[in-house]
């Protein structure tokens, strides 16, 4: 019996998702606020609306006689939309708005982290007083994460000793007109993601990924939503261990447990200190662009988990092809703080070569696909070794060109991820 799958949300990573989706017994509809030309070729049928608009998306589903839906984007999630579909008899995969709150709420996160004690919570104080806040790094003895309580696109953290200084850090504070603040110590180590499929009580977890925020070259810049990032052909990474790895994945675990009813994607983004693994955050959903990284590799159909997790019951066991992959994003150039709209997009399926290539935010009109002012596409190289799966994507961006673009050619390069060994070597004496 096939499903009728709506798919909610234009980005990147739902271009994977509905890639995921495309060979399975799935009949796959689409809405998102953007066209994304290569969602559009894979659905049965795609709907511009606004996915914020829990009615608006609820309609749909119920025009299409969507059997099960699956929420790409966090907004939605904020606004109700899971909760919306659940309550029109539609299995939204996805958390509802209370328990989403574990990525839209960083404040009621790190709460949660510390009443449930659930493990690698770092040192934290909330603020709804923006001057308490100021006082409280003059006072505090090291350095500390700024992060907005709510949700800012991956772009609203600044840490002090690398991004600010203190004094920077209170003037972003005092001008930045946010509600609440959180100040965390800063975690020094490498970031890496692991994302978890959940329901029913059950996880099952994917490989470790490495995603890179800052915009440019060498880690310089300001935070993105994400320029790029790669796996290993094993689950964990080359700068960390497997126990490492499943370090993480007990994080995971402790949470789901905490959050009893959860559902959809838990993803974990982690720093691996020479104290152990720490949260950095959790969010409700994949990541993007890190799931461009672990649904090409998905051996196990993605339609099963779906339909497990609307049914009650276990979830499958998750089965990955032994493949490195690379990410790497084409955005506007001036992205992320003014970046240019306009620009051609020249890539295709064809041009792309042996890579996988995903669109994200683009405009497609009569005479071709058009930048905006977000992320445009990603290509992706699968390979045995990252060096390989590297050499792919890049091959792809030269093949199609980048004029009015800009890309982090360093991501996955061998230098790279030697100096994330190095770094790590370093702090573990």
């Amino acid at each position: 019996m096939s499903e009728t799958v709506l798919l909610v949300g234009g980005g990147g990573r739902e271009h994977a998702i509905a890639r995921a989706l495309a060979d399975s017994d799935a009949d796959l509809y689409a809405c998102a606020g953007n066209r994304n030309p290569g969602i559009a070729r894979l659905a049965e049928g795609f709907e511009t609306l606004e996915t914020t608009n829990p009615s608006a998306v609820t309609a749909y589903a119920d025009e299409v006689e969507a059997t099960i839906a699956i929420v790409g984007p966090e907004g939605p999630l904020e606004a109700g939309v899971a909760d919306a579909l659940d309550d029109a008899d539609v299995y939204a995969f996805g958390p509802r708005a209370e328990e989403a709150r574990i990525e839209t709420d960083k404040a009621f996160q790190r709460r949660f982290m510390e009443r449930h004690d659930v493990p690698g919570c770092p040192d934290f104080e909330t603020f709804e007083d923006m001057e308490a806040a100021c006082r409280y790094i003059d006072d505090y003895d090291g350095d500390l994460a700024v992060k907005p309580a709510g949700l800012t696109g991956g772009k609203g953290v600044r840490v002090i000793g690398d991004q600010v200084t203190a004094e920077e850090a209170k003037e972003y504070i005092r001008e930045a007109g946010y509600d609440r603040i959180v100040l965390e110590e800063r975690l020094v180590g490498e970031e890496f993601t692991v994302q978890a499929l959940v329901a029913n009580g059950d996880l099952r977890v994917t490989p470790a990924v490495q995603d890179h925020k800052r915009a440019y070259e060498g880690d310089q810049g300001p935070n993105t939503g994400g320029m790029g990032s790669y796996s290993d052909a094993d689950l964990h990474l080359p700068f960390m261990t497997e126990s490492d790895y499943m370090e993480a994945v007990d994080v995971l675990r402790a949470t789901v447990e905490a959050l009893e009813d959860y559902k959809g994607v838990l993803y974990g983004q982690f720093m691996l200190t020479d104290e152990g693994v720490k949260v950095v955050e959790f969010n409700a959903r994949f990541g993007d662009p890190e799931a461009m990284n672990t649904l090409p590799v998905l051996s196990t159909d993605f339609l099963s988990v779906l339909r497990a997790a609307r049914d009650g019951d276990s979830l499958p066991s998750l089965t990955f092809r032994p493949k490195a992959t690379v990410c790497k994003y084409a955005v506007p150039e001036g992205y992320p703080t003014d970046p240019t709209a306009g620009a051609k997009v020249t890539i295709d399926e064809e041009s792309a070569g042996d890579a996988l290539l995903f669109y994200a935010s683009v405009d497609e009109r009569e005479d071709g696909i058009y930048t905006t002012t977000s992320r445009s596409y990603a290509v992706v190289g699968v390979a045995d070794t990252i060096a390989e799966a590297e050499e792919i994507a890049e091959d792809a961006l030269h093949r199609a060109g980048t004029e009015g673009l800009q890309v982090r050619h360093d991501i996955g390069t061998a230098d790279l991820v030697q100096r994330r060994i190095d770094h790590m070597k370093e702090l573990r004496g």
